[in-house]
């Protein structure tokens, strides 16, 4: 019993130093729910700003959130001539520092049921809370939920969304 138990604590301990020093572009391109988010960080010219020191906190669509668009959008986004625009939409789902799900619902608490977030774009995002679960609504009032929190970089964090916020 003890040396299957010292087998667990050194399986355990291996696969977090495996974890250890990604980034959150390195923990995004591990994840087969992220190909199109990763695709679109490379089109948009945004892996190096993204690989950076940060810190930052990703809302980070699935590839199932992204095929909620209408039909088209993912391709047309991802031509050269719209880099500026994709690189928007992106970073509409950034914000500076390294905000884990506890900071996102002591904000909503300390904001009387609403957070307001400004993105790296300079829009905005408005957290609340709906049946429990974290909501961002973006500024065309488009809401989104969180489904994972907490994937940690050595720059920041990840947190899943289920569909594709847009700015203004």
């Amino acid at each position: 019993m003890k040396s299957l138990m010292i087998v667990l604590l050194v399986s355990v301990a291996s696969t977090f130093a495996i974890g250890q020093g990604k980034d959150i572009v390195d923990i995004a391109a591990g994840s087969k729910d992220h190909t199109t988010l990763v695709a679109a960080v490379g089109a948009a010219d945004l892996v190096a700003t993204l690989k950076s020191t940060g810190p930052f906190t990703v809302f980070a669509p699935t590839n199932a959130a992204f095929a909620k668009l209408p039909a088209g959008t993912v391709e047309t986004l991802l031509k050269p001539e719209n880099k500026a625009t994709l690189a928007g939409i992106l970073t509409y789902h950034v914000v500076s520092g390294n905000i884990d799900a506890a900071a996102v619902m002591a904000a909503i608490k300390a904001g009387k049921g609403k957070a307001v977030l400004t993105t790296v774009q300079g829009g905005k995002l408005t957290g609340s809370l709906d049946n429990g679960k974290v909501k961002l609504t973006d500024e065309k009032g488009n809401s989104v939920f969180v489904t994972a929190t907490d994937l940690k970089g050595t720059n920041g964090v990840i947190h899943v969304i289920d569909g594709v916020v847009m700015p203004k």
